[in-house]
């Protein structure tokens, strides 16, 4: 199975196509939300989504946005507090969200997807756990099979937390790992042994629960390719079903507390990019498939399984094998995925109390998809998951045909054509495997918003490989 997935790192192609761009979790993406789009409108989106006999399965997503201390790579929404006061407070009007939300949803939806993020969900108690677990299922319809997700820190783990996830209902787990190296994780704040690691996915695997996932980071100040390739093989000793190999992303004019490492000890791109060949080199070697940009999964697992039958799809949380479900997302900074549009709740704690006791929806941005919205997103999708584009699909869909519509961006795609990293077929559009490595930059010859966002003061994306 794997042999046909076989992909040849080339690094001098890496160099060529290691642009800015974005990473296409959305289309729309994000820095296209406006304040135009807010309560009001996303009340009236979610009641749409409930019309029609063929309602969409629900994937729900929570943020939790606290905690212990902030490790300085971070690049998501975090508040570092040691008060537990301030997250049973949090809890509270999450719940009021929930409540908010699920009375807009027909009850009879089921959900198929669940996933808590942050932060730090296991900054939660197991009391904690428990009873906001319990409140979410009184609230909504969750299918047995669910797929029911956590990401965890394993410094912050006591010995009943895995037990209390297992016994609600968690059956997938995932661990910020980072790097093995210990200078590595002095300088970005986040010392963690390798004793709290194999402890946590032993404790995994002793409580059944389906899948465990690892995450590492490249890219950061003193890692070399001798380094990281101990931090792999120390992983393949855990044997994690998945892993999710991330690009460390420098924005500090976005996040202003990575101005503290130093940039001087971060490996140079030729570095970076040869670690990157590195992973792929060395995981698909031990039997992983490369799933796309930076995620793996063994053979046999459901990611897998998805790349081979074509029916991968990509959200917010990565991608996934439950195309075709909305995800609605509740607590600060969440962005809910709609078919016809996105909404992202306020960043600010004070803000989305405030907005919550008002009975407001606590949306502060978001965009209503236009028929051409619709048409690159199903296109753009289709590249990132599937790596294919059929043109008579396109057609169906949207009453367009392919080749007309996308006439202007054709030539974007020329250099690619010529590189062999894309095939333009009678019947469709085709990525050959060498062009998976820089999936993000042949979507972008579809993005009809990039020539905008070139043009604004600031950067606003990192770099696509």
């Amino acid at each position: 199975m794997s042999s046909n997935h076989a992909i040849n790192v080339d690094l001098e192609l890496l160099k060529k196509y290691n642009r800015p761009g974005p990473r296409y979790t959305s289309y729309p993406t994000a820095p296209q939300f406006h304040r135009g789009f807010g309560p009001e409108q996303y009340r009236e989106e979610l009641r749409t989504t409930n019309r029609g006999d063929n309602k969409s399965d629900l994937s729900l997503y929570f943020h939790f946005p606290f905690c212990h201390s902030l490790c300085y790579f971070c690049g998501c929404n975090v508040v570092i507090t040691s008060r537990p006061e301030r997250i049973e407070r949090y809890l509270e009007y999450l719940k009021k969200e929930i409540e908010m939300v699920s009375k807009l949803i027909d009850p009879s939806r089921k959900v198929v997807q669940l996933h808590w993020g942050g932060g730090t969900p296991t900054y939660l108690s197991p009391e904690q756990i428990e009873d906001i677990y319990g409140f979410i299922k009184d609230h909504f319809q969750i299918a047995p099979d669910a797929e029911i997700s956590i990401e965890i820190d394993p410094r912050t783990i006591s010995k009943e937390h895995l037990p209390t996830l297992r016994k609600v209902g968690f059956n997938r787990v995932s661990y910020g790992v980072q790097d093995f190296d210990p200078h590595v994780q002095k300088t970005v704040n986040r010392i963690q042994s390798d004793e709290q690691n194999e402890y946590v996915i032993t404790e995994s695997r002793r409580l059944g629960f389906d899948s465990v996932n690892i995450d590492l980071i490249y890219g950061l100040p003193y890692q070399t390719l001798e380094s990281y390739r101990h931090t792999l093989d120390r992983v393949l000793e855990l044997d994690p079903d998945r892993l999710a190999v991330f690009n460390y992303a420098h924005v500090p004019w976005l996040k202003k507390h990575q101005t503290v490492l130093p940039t001087e000890a971060m490996p140079d791109v030729s570095e970076r990019l040869s670690i990157l060949k590195l992973v792929i080199d060395r995981l698909t070697e031990a039997g992983y498939v490369f799933i796309g940009m930076d995620h793996f999964a063994k053979p046999d697992d459901e990611l897998s399984k998805a790349l081979f039958e074509h029916t991968l799809y990509r959200n917010f949380q990565g991608y996934s094998t439950l195309a075709g479900t909305e995800v609605l997302a509740m607590g600060v900074t969440a962005i809910s995925q709609l078919h016809g549009a996105y909404a992202q709740n306020v960043k600010s704690i004070k803000e989305y109390e405030k907005m919550v006791d008002e009975g407001r929806l606590p949306t502060e941005v978001g965009i209503k998809l236009n028929e051409d919205d619709l048409v690159r997103k199903y296109v753009i999708t289709e590249i990132m998951c599937n790596n294919r584009v059929f043109k008579d699909r396109v057609a169906e869909q949207f009453g367009v045909d392919f080749d007309r519509y996308f006439a202007a961006d054709f030539p974007k795609l020329q250099e690619f054509v010529e590189n062999g990293l894309v095939e333009f077929l009678p019947d469709r559009l085709q990525i050959s495997q060498e062009g998976r490595l820089v999936i993000r930059n042949i979507a972008m010859a579809f993005d009809a918003y990039l020539e905008k966002d070139r043009q604004k003061d600031k950067p606003i994306y990192s770099r696509t490989v």
